[in-house]
């Protein structure tokens, strides 16, 4: 492995500032240090590099050097891949928007920048390697192919025609070195990189030699009318002899989406690129081509259907059918102008240029085959050329290399996952027939895949690696099957050299079956037969074989043959080979336990094998061996041939058993008349029985034949039996019946096995003489028989096989015994009385039918004994054959009986005496009474108990319910049966039945009523503590029909957690009669190493269970979570609408005490507790955490992620357990968290003073009096108000001191728990955005109301002319795509006298409403037009531009911000900002607001303070809402809404309150108007009032009237009212507005203006009479008042409060409009940029200037009106208390946009001193999208491109089209003028199409 892993070099040691070129020391000395150990080349090859990626490769082919282009590298290679060079490029301090500098200072925004290699090209003539980064704007170098640290050429200051590759990485650049006659020239290809490389032409000839490298001048470039129309992405470029070819793709035109793949040609020898052109292609409908080659006469590519897309295709283009198409394209544009005889456009000249197709003569194509300067020049065709795929695979491809070899075409293939797949291109289709992973998974290989010159090896990288692969691993493949069947084209078997190999490889493969190819072989050589297949390893002989397509030998060559290790000499003829056998001592020895061994025998050309077989080598004596029992049938019935020698038992081959022996010969032999093993000398069987006794003489006899085979004397025989742990041998003698059979007779013997069995089979065998053993022609035994074995009582020996003769003998112990062992007298022939041990069951119905089982001994011999001989309480059993044991069981049916009756049971057998049971058997009758429950789901799983009398009778009891069995669960009770129903077809009723035994029992009173399954709906919430005991509330349909609702969890448990207590346990244990039924653990233990937690649940209603979710053991790992409803399961995830159920960790909760957990807390009156914590709101809400402090509870007020707060009992309550302090406990459903004891501080007193101190004070009292009455009387005019002012503020102060802090905290809570709830609610409803097309006209036309474009009303007889009028301003609309008329049109109207401001902001927001649908157009027109201002402002104040909208480019910026980052105001602004909204909302509503003079307690703005004490109540009413209201009436049913007011709101404003509450989901627009309805206060049935701001009841005094209140009406907390329509008249509308364009605000406000010489008030009056003129107040509340109105400014603090609570949603809102921590819109980069660029380009170099124009761009012109103004994007209702608000933070946005510092001091406006500390943190925000990163062009025309299709129905073109024409008819004269003196405009004529719309259009408006 040749990687390359020393560590780069650190960036400062590596590149100088602008010259990348470290010195040659360094490099020789990384060289030495870095350069790996040779390799063996049988090794993996691989290179790599750490810390850099690979971008390019080439390849010199003559030297077979490589060299690798890397970010901040170049590497040269050897063909190896050993280091041989190396060359630092990077990084170099640089930027893409400079052109290449020599001093930094030249470029402020230069920065270390990483060098992408961008092109490598190798030039084999001059021995030079072209390579060019991406830095320096993309210019090459020149470096010594020996040595690539060795620089030949570097421009040292180059121009813009040196300018070679693309200056970003992800823009393709691609090249050719192409010899010219003078010199090699180089041809480059890219695509747009954008900035200052944008102007460099897609395809160049540049120069490689003279004075100027690299440059284009006075050389051919590919000249484009618009780069971003023609955005080629190159995939290649490829050339033959005669020309050159660039494989590209590019998307089509503005409005298109889709790519097309194309190939250009041009000529070699053309460096002028007249011969330029380019044709279509398609492979089968996939249009995108990934990659290509070209190979001698084929152009290959790789095709994807879309850029994004898995799949690929591969086709082939014949070079003579594109060449032909290239031609025939060439043809029609220089002879016909590009049309085809039938008339269509065939050939086009395309990019944009001025050039077009022309008619020259007919011969021109062959007499300029590659053009000339008077030529159409670059020509396109339409036509393009098509292919079939060969190939499809589902991996996109990024690289494809061909191999043309033998004839064969075979292709490469790199995929985007990082594998190389070989492909066999074999006709019309390609198979890949290999594939293998080369670079890591996941990175694609990169397009430069390179085959070397001795086309062996491929060269794969990857931006790790280059690997060298072979071409084709013919090697790996050890056989000829394995060879063929790997099916590579490129290897076959070459038979004679024994190894697959490359044709070329094999020396013969020009003659016939000397090469086996797998696509013509199917098989390899093989021997069809071998005669023999085996012989015997003691002879030698000779063996022939047959192989077909043997391949011929020269005269002195020759095959031998291998039988193992031995070799003889082949003889040869034809397919026909003989060899020689080797002796027997070169045989192998045979394995154990085997007669013979298999060797191969191989056939060999010298030392290699041509081709196998197995041959074997048997041993006939192994035979016999083997088979003892049967030696001789085994020898003469083998696969071989052996005989056998009968006298001397010998198994041989061949004729060899002596001469005075006969012999049995193999059943192999034919015509022998003794042969095959029934020839043998053999037992055949038994003469007698096999049953011999236990204990008594017996002798045996068998049969025996073909002893006359054996010679000879007479001899003596033996018989042998294998007795268990011994062998006994009796003697025996030789009755011959027949010649050749005969019987062999034992001696008689007793026989006594060491083990008393019933029967034990014995082996036994017979032998001639004591060794010589005749075969047994079967496996024979004879069996030793015991009676006593298994013969337990009478009947049972008697009812013995009487063949065995075994006898019942009374003798001592009665027992079973062989009949000769009974003593004589002792047999009895009468068994003993039947006796009954058990019966089972006790009970039965008395229809009989009932199966009695009856225990016992002597019950029969046989089912005859008992068949008539059972009867149950005197009545007939009968007894039932299939279930009798012999003397042990009966099994009868019992008889009808009447109800009661009762007895024992009797068995009687013939001749002895009955036997009757000690237990009585009862007829009873089981009644069915009840069933409880009544009904159960249709899934089943019911615990049905049926009650009744007598339940328990009989064995065989079962249940059904409507047929289905219900399945009981044991045991059945004497009054009740408890069974669980099945599932049932469909819902409906079902009759329950009872069978016990054979009788029946209905129940048919109160049937069992199957219901529908219940279904679930919803289950919230969806989280839980580990803990459990969460409440789940799941909502669905018959849920009451559930017996036991049950929620379960199932967990993989960790070790730990199965041990601790969880044993395993039955879902269904086993009850008892009267017991009470016994809960289930909590959790059990289920099979697999589950285990499975539940908590039963309550069912509230049919439509809602309560369930607590389960607690988790620590350590388990939750698998599923379930309901278990009976029989049905059902998961959380689809009960609760795919939201799965979640275990959180259990919280964590900090003890109140920070000096210990047993330490008391020491808590002050009317303080919060508030508690740290982590994960508090995971698994809990606030309504579910329970605090109690002792026995009284702690009021959770808010509940955060780390926080909860409570508000404790004023008093202190009592502890609830032991200890003299009440705990603070937090309950979160199953934990309990104790957090400590609880002090409560008592109020400070004042101690009481002893009488003598109290004396003493009086007399210095009196003294002090006296001293001070003096004074008083002196000074008490200068000093007397003075004093009375001090002690106000000194009071005040003293309050607020106390006070602030802990408003702030009480705030800052309500507001969190409120804004809590709005979330879930938003979450229903989810925040009013408007429209699109409401956000547009509201955004563009803001003065105008709801209907800023009014259709002009048609007179009569203009219908007819509304189409003219249409077409008219459809031209309009076309010549506004003119920009040149368009930019006159503006200048034009801008210099007009009377065209207002608002003229001009109207006009460009009708532009921007016309040109919608072309938002790349519109932003190039405000591009072009915001440059013009530059250069304007550049004159005056650069500081002064785009601070107002005077301009229409000003107010066309702001339309265009307001298009552009409409989805990032829905998407991420939106939200922050709406809550921002909400809570001011929420905050003002919560303190009183004055309803004539519009101040309020809760604000921010200074100006609208309420700056009174108004005592206030905050009320509750419920709101009573009818059917039909939005969002709060369910059906017909009258709900209640609570609704949150104070007793000092007036009428209106509690109405406003009211619908806000009721209409929370609503948007505004939606809702009825506050004035169209009236409010009711309704008390008990008939009383209804209805209340108004002003009536006969208002108070008025001195011409001041009061408005009412529900102060003044005296309605208490909790009243109902309603909101009633008013009565309607002609001027109200209840709903809405009725009508689509409102004049304007129609919510009228109270003003303080006299009406009738009475003056109106709400809390304050406007102007209070002068100070003088006050009487004096006695009253000391009325003191107080007098004394806070002494210093207004002391309610100033408020501002802090209100400023305090909201600081997070401020917060928040700045964070998202200034994009903290997250992406830039790229709209706001792109703007950014191009300010950036006028800056450049004008010279400015002031950062304050440049600063003022991004703010006064975006933030002030765009953010700071959607702060003051949110009902531009949401549909809601903006107050003027929360718009004053909405300006001060508006404002505060607008303080930290500036760059100089914030500076407030004592006489600064209040409104800047709240948010003074905070600015410079928002001056930072604000800095930081100010220097986002920038966005290239291709980004913002896609999301241009985006943008204009998602809004196509762009709101009111046309009525936008007719109200421009109105502005152009207005200066018609004056724009025509400037038209005709526009000397392009008078090319175009754009004068003349002006007047012919107005011919169609002047004063023919019409309502279109």
């Amino acid at each position: 492995h040749a990687a390359w892993d020393a560590p780069l070099l650190h960036p400062s040691m590596a590149a100088p500032v602008m010259a990348p070129r470290p010195p040659f020391g360094l490099q020789l000395l990384l060289l030495l240090l870095l350069s790996p150990p040779p390799l063996h080349l049988s090794c993996a090859q691989r290179f790599s590099a750490p810390n850099t990626t690979f971008n390019h490769l080439a390849l010199a082919p003559s030297q077979g050097t490589l060299y690798v282009g890397a970010v901040n590298h170049l590497f040269q290679l050897s063909s190896e891949l050993q280091l041989q060079a190396l060359a630092v490029t990077g990084p170099v301090i640089d930027s893409p928007d400079c052109v290449p500098f020599r001093d930094p200072a030249e470029c402020p925004q230069a920065q270390l920048t990483d060098n992408a290699n961008q092109l490598l090209l190798v030039s084999d003539q001059t021995q030079e390697l072209v390579a060019c980064g991406q830095v320096r704007q993309g210019v090459c170098e020149k470096r010594r192919l020996g040595n690539v640290a060795e620089v030949l050429y570097q421009a040292e200051d180059p121009g813009d025609g040196q300018f070679v590759a693309a200056n970003i990485p992800g823009v393709a650049t691609v090249g050719l070195v192409v010899p010219f006659p003078s010199q090699d020239l180089l041809l480059v290809a890219r695509g747009l990189a954008g900035k200052l490389s944008a102007g460099v032409p897609p395809l160049t000839v540049r120069q490689l030699a003279g004075p100027q490298p690299f440059s284009s001048e006075g050389l051919g470039r590919l000249v484009v009318g618009d780069f971003s129309d023609y955005n080629n992405s190159y995939v290649g470029a490829f050339a033959d002899t005669r020309s050159a070819y660039f494989v590209f793709r590019r998307r089509g035109a503005r409005a298109q989406a889709e790519y097309h793949s194309y190939v250009a040609r041009v000529c070699l020898g053309d460096a002028n690129l007249y011969s330029y052109v380019e044709v279509p292609l398609t492979c089968q409908g996939q249009g995108l081509i990934q990659a290509a080659f070209l190979v001698p006469g084929t152009l290959l590519g790789a095709f994807a259907p879309g850029p994004r897309r898995a799949q690929a295709a591969l086709c082939t283009f014949p070079l003579a059918d594109l060449d032909r198409n290239m031609e025939r394209a060439r043809r029609l544009c220089y002879t016909t102008g590009g049309r085809s005889p039938s008339g269509t456009e065939e050939a086009t000249v395309e990019y944009g240029v001025t050039s077009r197709c022309v008619t020259l003569p007919i011969d021109s194509p062959e007499s300029y085959p590659c053009g000339d300067e008077h030529t159409p020049s670059p020509i396109a065709s339409r036509q393009p050329l098509e292919a079939q795929p060969l190939l499809q695979l589902d991996q996109p491809i990024s690289a494809v290399v061909a191999l043309q070899t033998d004839g064969h075409m075979i292709a490469f293939l790199g995929d985007a996952q990082g594998q190389l797949h070989k492909v066999f291109l074999n006709g019309s289709q390609g198979q890949v027939y290999n594939s293998q992973q080369v670079g890591p998974p996941g990175l694609a290989i990169s397009p430069d895949l390179l085959v070397d010159s001795s086309g062996s090896h491929l060269y794969v990288l990857t931006a790790q690696q280059v690997d060298r692969v072979p071409v084709a691993a013919c090697p790996q493949f050890p056989d000829c099957p394995s060879c063929l069947q790997a099916q590579d084209p490129l290897c076959g078997w070459c038979v004679l050299q024994g190894r697959c190999i490359r044709k070329g490889q094999c020396r013969r493969a020009g003659q016939p079956n000397q090469w086996l190819w797998s696509y013509e072989d199917s098989h390899c050589l093989y021997v069809q037969s071998l005669q023999p297949a085996q012989r015997p390893r003691q002879e030698q002989g000779q063996v022939t074989l047959f192989v077909p397509r043997l391949p011929t030998l020269a005269v002195d060559e020759y095959f031998h043959c291998a039988f193992g290790d031995y070799e003889s000499l082949a003889h040869v003829e034809g397919p026909h080979i003989s060899c020689v056998t080797p002796p027997q001592d070169q045989v192998p020895l045979n394995p154990p336990g085997t007669d013979h061994i298999t060797v191969t025998l191989a056939l060999m050309f010298e030392d290699m094998v041509v081709v196998t077989a197995n041959f074997s080598f048997y041993d006939c004596s192994a035979v016999q061996a083997l088979e003892m029992a049967a030696p001789c049938r085994a020898c003469v019935g083998s696969l071989w041939q052996c005989h056998w020698c009968p006298q001397s038992s010998h198994c041989v081959h061949g004729e060899h058993c002596p001469e005075y022996e006969r012999t049995i010969y193999s059943a192999q032999e034919v015509d022998v008349p003794v042969r095959g093993p029934e020839a043998c000398p053999q037992v055949k069987g038994l003469a007698g029985p096999h049953l011999v006794p236990v204990g008594w003489e017996s002798q045996l006899a068998l049969h025996v034949r073909n002893l006359q085979h054996f010679q000879g004397h007479p001899t003596s025989y033996h018989c042998w039996l294998e007795l268990p742990g011994e062998v006994q041998r009796l003697p025996a003698t030789l009755e011959k019946t027949t010649e050749d059979a005969g019987l062999i007779h034992c001696q008689a013997q007793q026989f006594h096995p060491p083990m008393s069995q019933r029967e034990l089979p014995v082996p036994i065998y017979v032998t001639r003489g004591e060794a010589q053993r005749l075969d047994n022609a079967h496996a024979l035994h004879v069996t030793l028989y015991d009676c006593a074995v298994g013969h337990p009582d009478c009947s049972h020996c008697q009812a013995a096989n009487g063949s065995l003769g075994c006898l019942w003998c009374n003798e001592g112990q009665p027992a079973c015994r062989y009949g000769p062992l009974c003593a004589p007298g002792t047999v009895q022939l009468l068994c003993p009385m039947p006796s009954i041990d058990a019966i089972e069951p006790l009970t039965g119905p008395p229809e009989g039918g009932l199966a009695l089982t009856i225990l016992g001994s002597n019950l029969g011999r046989t089912f005859a004994d008992v068949q008539d001989g059972v009867s149950v309480a005197g009545q007939p059993c009968s007894p039932d054959p299939s279930l009798y044991r012999t003397s042990a069981r009966i099994v009868c049916v019992t008889s009808p009986a009447p109800n009661g009756t009762t007895g024992p049971v009797q068995v009687a057998i013939k001749s002895r005496p009955v036997g009757i049971s000690s237990q009585y058997f009862t007829y009873q009758d089981p009644i069915l009474l009840s069933l409880s429950p009544r009904r159960g789901p249709q899934a089943g799983g019911t615990q049905l108990t049926i009650h009744g009398q007598h339940l328990q009778t009989g064995g065989n009891i079962s249940a059904y319910v409507g047929g289905q069995h219900c399945p009981i669960q044991e045991p059945v009770c004497p009054e009740a049966i408890v069974c669980r129903t099945m599932p049932q077809a469909a819902p409906g009723e079902a009759v329950v039945l009872v069978v016990f035994g054979q009788a029946q029992r209905t129940l048919l009173t109160s049937p069992f009523h199957y219901t529908t399954n219940p279904q679930l709906l919803a289950a919230e919430p969806s989280t839980s503590f580990q803990g459990g005991g969460r409440l789940i509330r799941v909502r669905g349909t018959g849920l009451d029909v559930v017996q036991r609702p049950l929620l379960s969890v199932w967990l993989e448990a960790a070790e730990e957690a199965q041990t601790s207590g969880t044993q395993p346990q039955d879902p269904n244990p086993r009850r008892s009669c009267g017991a009470p039924a016994v809960d289930t653990q909590a959790c059990i233990q289920l099979g697999g190493g589950l285990l499975q937690c539940s908590t039963t649940c309550s069912v509230n209603s049919s439509s809602l269970l309560l369930c607590r979710s389960p607690a988790v053991p620590d350590g388990a790992l939750p698998l599923r979570v379930f309901f278990s409803l009976d029989n049905m399961h059902v998961d959380f995830a689809s009960a609760s609408g795919g939201q799965r159920f979640l275990y959180q960790p259990n919280p964590r909760l900090v003890p109140l005490s920070r000096e210990g957990p047993g330490r008391p807390y020491r808590l002050k009156p009317g303080h919060v507790l508030d508690v740290e914590g982590e994960g508090l709101t995971l698994g809990s809400s606030k309504d579910e955490v329970r605090a109690h402090i002792g026995t009284g509870e702690c009021l959770v007020k808010t509940l955060t992620l780390t926080h909860l707060y409570c508000q404790p009992p004023p008093r202190a309550p009592p502890p609830a357990g032991p200890g003299a302090l009440p705990q603070f406990v937090v309950q979160m459903g199953h934990l309990r968290l104790d957090l400590g004891p609880v002090l409560y501080e008592a109020e400070p007193t004042l101690p009481a003073f002893p009488p003598e101190a109290q004396a003493g004070l009086a007399g210095g009292a009196t003294v002090l009096v006296a001293a001070v009455l003096l004074l008083t009387l002196v000074y008490r005019h200068k000093s007397k108000q003075a004093l009375r002012d001090y002690q106000k503020v000194l009071v005040q102060l003293e309050s607020l001191e106390t006070g602030v802090g802990d408003q702030c905290r009480k705030e800052f809570t309500d507001l969190m728990t409120e804004m809590t709830d709005l979330s879930s609610d938003l979450e229903a409803s989810g925040i009013p955005f408007l429209d699109y097309r409401t956000y547009a006209r509201r955004a563009f036309f803001p003065g105008h109301g709801g209907c800023p474009l009014q259709p002009s009303q048609e007179e009569p007889g203009e219908e007819g002319r509304r189409a003219t009028v249409r077409q008219g301003l459809t031209q309009l609309s076309n010549l506004l795509n003119s920009k040149l008329f368009l930019l006159t049109l503006i200048h034009t109207l801008e210099e007009q006298p009377s065209f207002s401001q608002r003229d001009r902001c109207h006009v460009a927001s009708l532009l921007s409403l016309a040109l919608h649908g072309k938002l790349e157009y519109l932003t190039d027109i405000m591009r072009t037009l915001l440059g013009d201002l530059t250069a304007h402002y550049i004159h005056k104040n650069p500081k002064l531009m785009l601070r107002r909208t005077e301009t229409m480019v000003e107010k066309l910026l702001s339309n265009w911000l307001s298009i552009c980052l409409y989805t990032f105001l829905r998407e991420v602004a939106g939200e922050p900002l709406y809550m921002l909204l909400r809570a001011i909302q929420y905050q003002v509503d919560k303190g009183p607001v004055d309803a004539v003079t519009g101040k309020a307690k809760r604000t921010l703005n200074d100006s609208r303070l309420l700056r009174e004490d108004v005592e206030f109540q905050p009320l509750t009413l419920m709101v009573s809402v009818g059917p039909g209201t939005s969002g709060a009436a369910v059906g017909n049913e009258v709900q209640h809404v609570p609704a949150r007011v104070l007793d000092t709101d007036t009428i209106t404003q509690v109405k406003e309150k009211v619908l806000d509450q009721v209409y929370k989901g609503t948007p505004f627009s939606q809702r009825p108007s506050v004035h169209a309805l009236d409010l009711e206060w309704r008390s008990g049935l008939a009383g209804h009032l209805t209340l108004s701001d002003a009536d006969l009841t208002s108070v008025t005094q001195n011409h001041w009237k009061r408005l009412n209140t529900l102060q003044h009406y005296k309605v208490p907390d909790g009243a109902t009212v309603a909101l009633i329509p008013q009565p309607q008249d002609s001027s109200t509308t209840p709903w809405g507005q009725g009508h689509s364009c409102p004049s304007g605000e129609n919510i009228p406000t109270l003003e303080d203006g006299e009406e009738g010489g009475v003056r109106l008030w709400h809390l304050v009056k406007a102007t209070e009479e002068p100070e003088e003129a006050k009487v004096w107040r006695s009253s000391l509340q009325e003191w107080e008042q007098a004394r806070a109105k002494a210093i207004p400014e002391i309610y100033l603090t408020r501002l802090l409060s209100m400023k305090g609570t909201l600081q997070k949603f401020v917060d928040d809102t700045f964070q998202a409009i200034l994009s903290v921590n997250q992406p830039v819109p790229i709209a706001v980069k792109y703007l950014f940029d191009f300010l950036d660029e006028l800056a450049e380009k004008h010279g400015i170099g002031d950062a304050e200037t440049l600063h003022i124009w991004k703010t006064n761009s975006l933030l002030l012109r765009f953010w700071v009106n959607v702060l003051k103004n949110p009902q531009l994007i949401f549909d809601v209702r903006v107050s003027d208390n929360v718009d004053a608000i909405l300006a001060v933070i508006a404002q505060t946005f607008i303080d930290s946009c500036t760059i100089s510092e914030h500076k407030v001091g004592r006489d600064s406006p209040v409104n800047k001193l709240l948010y003074a500390q905070e600015i410079p943190r928002y001056k930072q925000m604000v800095e930081d999208i100010r220097q986002s990163s920038p966005a290239s062009y291709q980004e913002m025309n896609s999301a241009l491109a985006e943008l204009s299709g998602s809004y196509t129905s762009a709101p009111h073109c046309l009525e936008a089209l007719q109200g421009l024409y109105h502005h152009i008819h207005r200066y018609y004269d004056q724009i025509i003028s400037a038209l005709e003196d526009e000397p392009v405009g008078q090319k175009v004529q754009l004068a003349c199409r002006l007047q012919h719309i107005a011919a169609l259009v002047e004063n023919k408006v019409t309502d279109l």
